[in-house]
């Protein structure tokens, strides 16, 4: 069986390393996208480099910024959907073509649980997450009779250098709200990131489309 190529953008931060610890002990060869993506030009540049691609793995991280509606901030607002929405919808248009003239491909975009159950004091956020988990859904609908698998990884409490470092994970403050919150008691590991990536990288996943799979510890289901 041919090695099937994998591009993972921002390669280095949020699920990343994980991500790409995982594919490559599957064998996989891994092209790992380390700049960050605020333009049209940047993402279709990253894909000139990485070439033809059989797997797409979309990770994009921004901190939240905190703060009630009456609050938001025009320019914060306009930086999450920059750094999280725009990034991913120019990813997907532009690698979606070879995978259809291919009649193959994987795109995976690991997203967030937030939008899924709403979290006060965070609306701009959750709307940027928001509007990435329709498109994966939209996307996955459209593509899926064309043998290309589109899917989600909608996550939260799971440990990550941007929203749950492991500064964060051993501040008894923090330990007790996750006790309160997460039915599990836990942040997850970054590996059952990886592991669910690549179940939904799988040759073996076919009938998985259009899906935003919580990965939360029950904090939401």
């Amino acid at each position: 069986m041919a090695t099937r190529k994998t591009l993972i953008t921002c390669v280095d931060r949020y699920m990343g390393p994980a991500i790409r610890h995982k594919f490559e002990a599957l064998g996989m060869d891994v092209v790992g996208g380390g700049e960050l993506m605020r333009s049209e030009a940047d993402c279709q540049h990253l894909l000139d480099q990485a070439g033809p691609l059989d797997i797409l793995v979309v990770n994009l991280a921004e901190p939240p910024m905190t703060g009630p509606v009456q609050k938001i901030d025009n320019d914060n607002w306009q930086t999450l959907f920059d750094a999280l929405v725009h990034p991913l919808m120019y990813l997907v248009r532009a690698a979606v073509p070879a995978m259809l003239d291919r009649g193959h491909g994987k795109i995976i975009a690991v997203t967030s649980a937030a939008p899924l159950k709403g979290i006060p004091n965070n609306a701009a956020y959750c709307a940027a997450r928001g509007a990435q988990n329709a498109f994966i859904k939209a996307v996955g609908l459209e593509l899926a009779r064309a043998n290309v698998q589109v899917n989600a990884i909608a996550q939260n409490y799971i440990n990550n250098d941007t929203y749950y470092p492991d500064d964060l994970l051993s501040n008894e403050k923090f330990r007790d709200h996750v006790r309160r919150n997460v039915p599990t008691n836990a942040v997850g590991a970054a590996e059952e990131t990886a592991e669910l990536a690549a179940y939904l990288a799988s040759e073996r996943c076919r009938h998985v489309v259009g899906q935003v799979i919580p990965l939360a510890g029950g904090w939401v289901t």
